[in-house]
């Protein structure tokens, strides 16, 4: 049975806002395939404005109000990510404070940075201030003598498929010569 007709036994109108015209499965990500559980039915107006942040309404998303008490999960991870987008709005953020997620949905919610404040984001920066993300390449710019390794780590070298240190943003972890190793990022270049 598709995904659609699944989201139609639930909901027969947008999750979101309650339209009944040009709806369609929206995923909720981090979502990489079309499941139930992950998915919401909307309308192409709400599907719009949560893809493209310049044509966004504030007064369309008052349907907030209804939709954030819905039991489906999906659909309270949209509003609290929609909420969060519009706090500077005012009325937004009184509900945000009604708004209940357990640990394992606020998590989901915050997945793609909504609601985050940006100063409060830990950034990997390397020696150029490019962003590092998880399994990115870099290239060692510096030769670094690996404590407890007995080895120096040569200038030039590539480390691949790195990881973040999430709570330091000035390390990230890769292996070199067979070995993980915590590398200091003003050291490295990203390819």
């Amino acid at each position: 049975m598709s995904i659609e007709r699944e989201l139609t036994k639930r909901s027969s109108v947008c999750e979101l806002c309650g339209a009944d015209e040009n709806l369609g499965v929206y995923n909720v990500a981090p979502a990489t395939q079309e499941s139930e559980k992950d998915s919401i039915y909307i309308c192409a107006t709400c599907l719009g404005q949560i893809d493209n942040m310049e044509t966004m309404d504030a007064n369309h998303w008052r349907c907030l109000n209804d939709c954030m008490w819905s039991t489906v999960a999906a659909v309270q991870v949209v509003a609290w990510r929609m909420l969060s987008r519009l706090k500077a709005e005012g009325w937004p953020q009184d509900l945000l404070d009604m708004l209940y997620l357990d640990e394992d949905m606020q998590a989901w919610a915050e997945v793609t940075g909504e609601g985050i404040d940006p100063d409060d984001v830990v950034r990997h920066l390397d020696c150029n201030g490019v962003v590092l993300q998880a399994g990115d390449s870099v290239v060692l710019i510096k030769d670094l003598n690996v404590k407890g390794g007995g080895f120096t780590a040569k200038r030039g070298t590539p480390v691949r498929n790195i990881s973040l240190v999430h709570d330091n943003p000035e390390h990230i972890e890769g292996k070199v010569s067979g070995q993980q190793i915590v590398i200091i990022t003003q050291y490295v270049k990203k390819t």
